[in-house]
């Protein structure tokens, strides 16, 4: 019995030693474990870049729009439809418009600022766009220390901005549900041709509007 038992032993012994030698399917094992891991480091990698890559982009529009219309004395519909194009080109080559791969779409939107002397309120003079602001309206998120002041801290007058706003939803497919925000950037530009008024106008007016 006893040396029955001990055949029995040793053959598991040996058993146990050739398998703790074998490495047949190790690799495969390591691989199978290892996947999801790589997978998800590479989505993450591409969805980070992607985003980085549009948020870049879009500050970058919002910048190019404000200069390009802050940069004539005057501007039409035909005017802003170009800049707009312009800034779906700047985006390439991700989609402006709502697609699967980086979520969308691209929204801009362009409008003069009148700063009131007398309150300091940022209304609107026109605007044009994918969010337009109505006329009149007051844009308070219009940074204080942007507006001139005299030497008595008192508004100057005359003073008007080009506000320029870009967004982008940015939503990829290969990260359903782990990435989803809003880029956006603000840009206020000073209009640069004030030789003979202090405003751009838009489509044909004579006068700077108040």
């Amino acid at each position: 019995m006893i040396k029955r038992l001990s055949r029995h032993w040793l053959r598991f012994a040996q058993t146990g030693r050739a398998f703790g030698r074998d490495r047949r399917g190790l690799a495969a094992i390591e691989f199978a474990m290892l996947l999801p891991i790589m997978l998800v480091t590479l989505f993450g990698v591409i969805g980070a870049t992607s985003a980085i890559a549009i948020d870049r982009k879009v500050t970058l529009m919002a910048r190019t729009l404000a200069d390009l219309t802050a940069q004539g004395d005057d501007v039409s519909n035909n005017d802003i439809s170009n800049f707009f194009a312009i800034g779906r080109a700047m985006l390439t080559p991700y989609s402006a418009t709502t697609n699967a791969f980086t979520g969308g779409p691209l929204k801009m939107t362009l409008t003069e600022l009148y700063i009131d002397p007398a309150t300091g309120a940022a209304r609107v003079q026109w605007s044009k766009g994918d969010d337009e602001r109505s006329v009149g309206s007051v844009v308070t998120a219009m940074p204080s220390d942007l507006i001139g002041r005299d030497s008595k801290n008192e508004i100057l007058e005359n003073q008007y901005f080009i506000l320029s706003e870009v967004s982008y939803r940015y939503a990829p497919s290969i990260l359903p549900g782990a990435a989803s925000v809003n880029l956006s950037e603000t840009t206020y530009t000073r209009p640069r041709v004030t030789s003979r008024r202090p405003c751009v106008l838009y489509q044909g007016t004579s006068n700077c509007p108040k």
